[in-house]
């Protein structure tokens, strides 16, 4: 028997915004709780995705759920269940949404006949515990086929999808016709743009959405300056003395030591933290191309401009919904293998334990810090929260003009290369901005303040707020 897995998430005040936000928008996101927890009178806002960890929609629900938890609104988040055969199934789906191939496998009636057991056998499950009235976000092609066993359950039923495609091609008809039979009694469609919903969903029925960060998670939250180094000689990944007071606050509001370690792949040992840093933060994912950030910078950066480069990624074994993980990073390690001895001496692998996902996101935190530019050369990209996370930390970005990037990195707040597999291009642009440290300056601080005003958490809860009132009245 399926068991959908419960993922606790800590309540978060609102009254945390107030100092960042202003009066104005404090008192606007105030007045919507207290509408919704009126308007539910007892009922349940459910959120159901493939991982509790690992990857932008586990770090928002952590936030959002505790968010609504907050308000005194009873919200849960539940993880599906599914084996390594569901999860490859899904995989291609993501890879084709994004319009690419992924691993070239199928998706014929034996993937949509397991897919559908799968996904069948999760939405009973969680039917059992509903009662009239709850809202149930699904979220993204694992949980869709969820939908019709929801349907005759009386509640409202969502499907946020937090990835897509601006212009369609023949891979992602393919995965939409795969998802499409599986999306019936959705009551509402969220996409992150517009242009990513496919043309069968109905106007009416479609709201866009686009993703928040949280800047008071382990992720997000002020390290001052002068610690920055510490937390990085914590984690093993730079030279010096660990100092002392290397602890942080995490999501549920208690301090802690930083005491897990990354693993390095290194040929020129710890990191000086006097050097200037390049940092690229994502899953080991093809669409992610950290090997062309890898190769870019050692064609276009190393020789001309005294600087080194992170990719950093989380530990292959913590992420179960990405069966690609491993793979992608052996590939990245033979590529760095393969480079000249002196790229390879300034390029560094990194992963990050997933075992505790508040002691990860610090490390992450840290690491955005002590960069100078933040890099996502990504190919495809649903929205890309690292983008903002590393904006927020007053960092220029380097990035592909693909996807949601497009949506976080305006005018004035960093560089989009227009062909994401032009590597020449990327290095060349990458080596020009580290050789104006004034202009990495001025683009950071725009940058910030660009997150403040667009992407913080108040927005993206009044939008749900707003789409649940309609709905429900």
């Amino acid at each position: 028997m399926v068991s959908l897995r419960d993922v606790e998430a800590p309540i978060l005040p609102l009254s945390r915004f107030r100092p960042l936000i202003g009066e104005e928008r404090h008192g606007a996101l105030l007045a919507a709780g207290d509408r919704m927890r009126t308007l539910l009178e007892g009922n349940v806002v459910w959120n159901v995705n493939s991982t509790a960890s690992g990857g932008g929609v586990a770090e928002m629900l952590q936030v959002l759920v505790g968010y609504i938890r907050g308000t005194g609104i009873d919200a849960r988040w539940v993880v599906l269940e599914g084996d390594s055969a569901f999860f490859a199934t899904t995989k291609r789906i993501h890879n084709r949404i994004h319009g690419m191939p992924g691993d070239g496998g199928a998706l014929g009636p034996e993937e949509v006949a397991h897919y559908t057991e799968v996904t069948a056998a999760n939405g009973i499950a969680l039917r059992r515990r509903l009662r009239a009235g709850d809202v149930v976000l699904l979220h993204d092609p694992q949980t869709a086929g969820m939908a019709p066993a929801l349907a005759e359950a009386g509640v409202t039923v969502l499907w946020r999808c937090h990835i897509g495609l601006d212009q369609p091609n023949p891979w992602t008809d393919e995965a939409w016709e795969f998802l499409r039979p599986h999306l019936v009694g959705i009551d509402r469609f969220v996409f992150s743009r517009r242009s990513y919903a496919p043309a069968w969903v109905p106007e009416e029925r479609l709201t866009v959405i686009a993703p928040s960060i949280d800047p008071f998670s382990p992720k997000n939250q002020d390290i001052p300056s002068s610690q920055v180094a510490h937390f990085l000689t914590r984690m093993g990944v730079a030279a010096g003395s660990d100092g002392e007071g290397v602890s942080f606050t995490r999501r549920d509001g208690s301090r802690c030591e930083l005491v897990q370690q990354a693993t390095v792949i290194s040929e020129g040992g710890p990191l000086s933290p006097r050097a200037d840093l390049v940092v690229q933060v994502s899953r080991w994912d093809r669409l992610k191309d950290m090997q062309g950030v890898m190769a870019g910078f050692a064609a276009r950066v190393v020789g001309r401009v005294d600087a080194h480069l992170a990719l950093v990624g989380p530990s292959v074994e913590g992420v179960a919904d990405d069966p690609e993980g491993a793979t992608v990073l052996d590939d990245c390690v033979a590529a760095w293998e393969a480079l000249p001895i002196d790229a390879r001496r300034r390029v560094r692998l990194i992963t990050l334990p997933m075992d505790d996902v508040d002691q990860n996101a610090v490390m992450v935190n840290a690491l955005q810090r002590a960069a100078t530019v933040i890099v996502q050369k990504s190919l495809a990209e649903g929205f890309g929260l690292t983008v903002a996370e590393g904006m927020w930390k007053a960092k220029p970005i380097v990035a592909s003009r693909v996807g949601g990037i497009t949506d976080q990195v305006t005018e004035g707040t960093g560089i989009l290369l227009d062909v994401p597999d032009d590597l020449d291009a990327f290095g060349d642009a990458l080596a020009g901005l580290l050789e104006r440290p004034d202009e990495v300056a001025r683009l950071g601080d725009r940058a910030r303040r660009h997150i403040l005003e667009q992407f913080m958490g108040d927005r993206h809860l009044l939008q749900y707020a707003d789409l649940i009132e309609r709905l429900l009245t």
